[in-house]
């Protein structure tokens, strides 16, 4: 108890100015970019619209890379009007690590996003058209009985990589308004990336008291269609959406049952295929790290590193694990 108060008076001790303006995209690392990227492309109607090749100075501070010779190629996708970006490392000590093969929803790693889509049997047409290996059975619809959910359907299905990703679509007064607009196009855009989280209360000091997001919505999911859904038996979850002011949403999973959700690597590195990271613009960036350094998250980067690339969208920056070991780049 008194550890709690110590960290709720150095939080309270600094602005709280310094807020999420935006949640800008989510970040995945895969094996190759150029290869990758063709599948988001052709299963999502994704557009390419930047691409870069990194070397290792400031970057390798944002990341603690050590390895000079470390090259970054990314690839910014956009879906509707959201973005998704690639990244894949080269370098003489590089060596990304693959998603196990016995990944489970419940693990604390779990990261996917979720593509709206208007029409869920024609988007689940195109996926099993291109091959996706299949996560759940078929597209799931959740029941009456699940009062915030019920009428939503959504399916789930991997990558080449193995990285999770998520259909979903919204009935009439579910999610997002924005996401009725009667439409012809078959993926409308990203409406939020989710993570498995052990203590949705823990993950509140971050996301909420220092970033500043908002909670949008809870649901208790469970039954028939979740396992199917999910590909966990017995699955019970807790589910909280937070939203910022711009941007898409991040929901937290925090599964009630069934136990055994295996905790993140703590060994993970950003070239390891499981790595993910969402990218958050703020008003007063170090506030943020402030923050961050009382309540002792674990700091990827060294320090605040300052950027000097006209490719890259801002000129401050840090990345950060939250509690549960998912990470974040924050920046101004």
């Amino acid at each position: 108890m008194q550890l709690k108060l110590i960290i709720a008076f150095l939080l309270c001790a600094y602005s709280v100015s310094a807020q999420i303006s935006s949640v800008e995209k989510v970040t995945i690392t895969v094996s190759d970019v150029d290869k990758i990227k063709l599948f988001y492309i052709d299963a999502f109607g994704a557009r390419e619209i930047a691409s870069s090749t990194f070397k290792n100075n400031a970057l390798g501070r944002l990341f603690n890379i050590n390895d000079a010779s470390t090259e970054v190629k990314t690839a910014l996708l956009q879906i509707g009007n959201e973005y998704l970006e690639l990244q894949s490392f080269k370098g003489k000590t590089i060596q990304s690590l693959p998603i196990p093969e016995d990944s489970k929803s419940n693990d604390l790693w779990f990261q996917h996003i979720a593509v709206v889509v208007p029409n869920m049997q024609k988007a689940f047409d195109v996926i099993h058209q291109k091959m996706a290996v299949f996560v759940s059975t078929a597209p799931q619809t959740l029941p009456a009985y699940l009062p915030a959910a019920a009428g939503i359907s959504a399916f789930y299905f991997r990558d080449p990589d193995g990285h999770n990703l998520e259909v979903i679509n919204f009935p009439k007064g579910k999610g997002n308004p924005k996401w009725q607009v009667d439409t012809t196009v078959i993926f409308a855009g990203i409406d939020h990336t989710a993570i498995g989280v052990s203590n949705t209360d823990a993950q509140y000091l971050f996301y909420k008291d220092i970033l500043g997001m908002t909670i949008s919505g809870h649901s208790e999911n469970y039954g028939t269609e979740q396992e199917h859904l999910n590909q966990v038996f017995g699955a019970r979850l807790w589910i909280t959406g937070m939203q910022a002011p711009k941007g898409f949403g991040i929901e937290f999973l925090q599964y009630l049952a069934p136990p055994g959700g295996r905790k993140y690597p703590s060994n993970s590195h950003l070239y390891d295929l499981w790595h993910w990271h969402t990218t958050v613009r703020v008003q007063d960036i170090d506030n943020v790290y402030k923050k961050c350094v009382a309540l002792q998250l674990q700091r990827i980067s060294k320090g605040i590193v300052t950027i000097h690339n006209k490719e890259i969208a801002y000129t401050k920056a840090f990345m950060v694990r939250d509690r549960d070991g998912h990470a974040v780049l924050v920046t101004n």
